[in-house]
């Protein structure tokens, strides 16, 4: 095993006394071309070009003598020291901090960060990462190659947003480039690279605090929709026909948006549970065929200060171009809006019946499409507190269906 193994970042800063001292020591340096290049890099150290991460943590492994990992940026932000400390390959490392990539992106774009939502996008993460952009108004992506610019702008679709590309930052190629969205794709990209992913952010809720100098930030990555009122699915906020606040919160616990989901809400009615899903952190598109409804959705979003995409149209229908769910609420439309959506197989859906017909309509369609349904009768009602007599009462069946681990 190494003796010693130093990670030190690179920023494009010259190094400081630390990372020379640890290179002046090395017998193995290992980095990408830009690194390896560098002066201060012994002749006779062996030299590995970071391809995989994981194969080179194995070659240091078994190396005797002092290594060194060259990282760009912060290599403790979503970096190669995480790697290199793995249980498996033994290493005990010491780190040279660099200014983190997405620091210095925002630095050229001379914005303030403490706000921005970070993600990293690989292929197999990409639809997660497009997720929180369009879920929140600004948004830091650690590109790679195949889940760049041109995919992330690609999979956004009709959603507009306002795109800062870095490239190649620290080095003699770094360039920054404002685009639009829909013009992204038009171009080519090199790698490495971070976008800053910004616009259709809502306006902040009225009752909720801002971030000014006087009352600042405190939370990284939080914006208006974390820092409102406390408490989820109240009651009277805007429930339309058939929609509770009880019946709400059942449906969001069995769906439990997260950060990185897509949710779909067809017809949505109020809005109410697509926006309580959008404060959770999920990317929610709302669907209705009312455009009456539609507008209340947007007006709700606008009134939490939550990104929402509403959709006007009929189900199953206007399915067709959405692009795919995680988890589905679907508020109006019966069995043959369940089945469509099972055809896209997300996670989980819910839905809601008001008679025992209906929901075994749904609950029949869900099972052939080849999800596991559950159905439980909702009795609520709702006291008066000044003279506790009856005020409400709603009865309600609601279906929950989950999607096998191996389908």
């Amino acid at each position: 095993m190494a003796d010693r193994v130093t990670v030190i970042g690179w920023d494009g800063s010259p190094l400081t006394a630390a990372a020379r001292s640890a290179l002046s020591a090395a017998t193995l340096v290992a980095g990408a071309a830009h690194h390896l290049a560098l002066p201060e890099v012994p002749p006779a150290a062996e030299r590995i070009r970071l391809g995989s991460l994981g194969l080179a943590a194995r070659r240091i492994a078994g190396h005797r003598g002092t290594a060194v990992v060259f990282a760009d940026g912060d290599p403790g932000f979503f970096g190669a020291v995480r790697t290199l400390r793995a249980p498996e390959h033994g290493l005990e490392v010491e780190v040279v901090p660099a200014v983190s990539a997405v620091a210095a992106a925002f630095a050229r774009a001379g914005m303030p960060w403490d706000d921005a939502q970070v993600v990293v996008a690989h292929p197999r993460t990409l639809r997660r990462a497009v997720n929180v952009c369009r879920a929140h108004g600004k948004v830091a992506v650690l590109t790679s190659p195949g889940a760049g610019p041109a995919e992330l702008a690609l999979l956004l679709g009709g959603v507009h947003r306002t795109f800062v590309i870095c490239e190649e930052l620290g080095t003699s190629k770094e360039q920054v480039t404002v685009l639009t969205s829909d013009r992204v794709p038009d171009h080519n990209w090199r790698d490495p690279n971070v976008v800053i992913v910004i616009g259709g952010q809502a306006a902040a809720a009225p009752n909720a605090p801002s971030a000014t100098a006087a009352d600042p930030a405190w939370l990284l990555g939080q914006g208006a929709a974390h820092t409102g009122g406390r408490g989820w699915a109240c009651a009277g906020a805007g429930e339309g026909e058939g929609e509770s606040a009880l019946l709400r919160a059942a449906q969001l616990a069995r769906l439990g948006p997260r950060t990185g989901d897509l949710v779909w809400d067809i017809g949505t009615g109020s809005g109410a549970l697509a926006v309580e899903a959008a404060a959770f952190g999920a990317a929610v598109i709302a669907v209705d065929a009312d455009p009456r409804a539609c507008e209340r959705a947007s007006a709700a979003a606008r009134k939490r200060g939550v990104q929402l995409q509403v959709v006007a149209g009929r189900a199953p229908h206007v399915l067709e171009d959405l692009p795919e769910p995680d988890v589905v609420r679907i508020g109006g439309g019966g069995a043959a809006v369940a089945r469509a959506v099972a055809d896209r197989r997300p996670e989980r859906i819910v839905s809601h019946a008001s008679t025992r017909d209906e929901a075994e309509a749904i609950g029949h369609a869900l099972t052939e499409g080849g999800y596991t349904v559950e159905c439980a009768l909702l009795q609520s009602m709702g006291l008066d507190t000044r003279t506790w007599s009856e005020q409400d009462r709603s009865v309600v069946f609601l279906l929950a269906a989950e999607r096998p681990a191996n389908r």
